[in-house]
């Protein structure tokens, strides 16, 4: 669909949670909402699909910092969040977020961006040369 969408030269970013390759996959659901699969898949796909790989970034030990400031947060807030949700509903996302915490820092989880480009005629990609670059761009 993202193909589709894009023109020649488009680029499209993929912010996703991934496990690692070769990890026995869980019984029922990994994920809220989802299956997690290695970030050598997506890339794979992409490409089959006809995308240029053009950057992949792994933000996983922020996340597990992002993640344990949230939990800080919700903890903090407690008795507002019951407004919202019960006590049941509470605990199983306190729990959720920490232990997600723990798997993004010891590495069972990642989170990446990984940046694509519909190549355009004669491999024209519109990207700058590098990251530096990017960042810099008016």
């Amino acid at each position: 669909m993202a193909w589709k969408l894009l023109k020649p030269g488009g680029v499209f970013l993929n912010h996703g949670i991934a496990n690692q390759a070769g990890q026995k996959p869980h019984k029922g659901r990994s994920f809220p909402d989802g299956e997690l699969t290695p970030i050598s898949t997506t890339l794979r796909v992409a490409e089959e699909a006809g995308f240029e790989v053009r950057d992949v970034e792994s933000l996983r030990e922020h996340y597990a910092l992002t993640l344990r400031h949230w939990v800080r947060r919700l903890e903090a807030h407690h008795d507002r969040a019951l407004q919202y949700v019960d006590e049941p509903t509470y605990r199983v996302w306190r729990l959720f977020m920490s232990g997600s915490a723990y798997g993004f820092s010891d590495g069972r989880l990642n989170v990446y961006q990984a940046l694509f480009v519909r190549p355009g005629e004669g491999g024209y990609s519109s990207l700058p040369l590098t990251r530096a670059d990017w960042y810099s761009r008016e």
